[in-house]
């Protein structure tokens, strides 16, 4: 039996590059060539190891997510409702990425424009932004049944307010806002914090 040749490539270190390149470009932004140069592989490799486009934007996405889970969502872990927004927010906005890294959010920049040919890729986004903001409504619960926020808090309508302000400052890292004024914004918006 002919064993076929080991693979000259890192996986790892490739989806990692791949990754970075959707984060900077968005997934429309990115071409098969932007990937394989970025990369370091073939197309037949990419194909063979990482499916076609779509398999490779959501296994980045998945690599995402593992990997800027505990800067961004593992807030929700912290005591207070206050501190897991402010950790959130700051988060989203990149205050304490390194300076080589990518800005923004790639769940938020990933599909921003999206023809007809990218629309299974901007609903899935859709969804896992949907799912993000889920769990910090139950969260959001929690704490108010806590006693941290008041009784007359809607979970619900402070997740969407959370995550749309995150969104946005998302949006301002990847077009070139400073750390510090999205430090200020973050700032601005804990000052409307429901107090207890």
């Amino acid at each position: 039996m002919a064993l076929g040749r080991p693979r000259e490539f890192d996986p790892d270190e490739a989806l990692d590059s791949a990754m970075e390149l959707f984060w900077r470009q968005g997934y429309e932004g990115t071409s098969l060539a932007d990937l394989t140069e970025a990369m370091g592989i073939a197309k037949p490799s990419l194909y063979a190891v990482f499916g076609n486009k779509e398999d490779l934007f959501r296994k980045a996405l998945d690599r995402y997510a593992a990997q800027h889970a505990d800067a961004t969502y593992g807030a929700l872990n912290e005591p207070t409702s206050r501190r897991a927004v402010e950790r959130l927010l700051l988060g989203l906005a990149g205050v304490d990425a390194a300076e080589d890294m990518p800005k923004g959010c790639l769940m938020v920049q990933g599909a921003l424009v999206c023809s007809a040919a990218g629309e299974r890729i901007r609903q899935e986004l859709c969804l896992r932004r949907a799912e993000n903001e889920a769990a910090l409504c139950r969260r959001m619960a929690e704490w108010r049944d806590a006693g941290d926020l008041p009784p007359s808090a809607d979970p619900a309508d402070l997740a969407r307010y959370v995550m749309s302000v995150g969104n946005g400052i998302a949006v301002q890292a990847a077009s070139g806002a400073s750390k510090e004024e999205l430090r200020r914004v973050v700032e601005m918006t804990m000052r409307t914090w429901p107090p207890v």
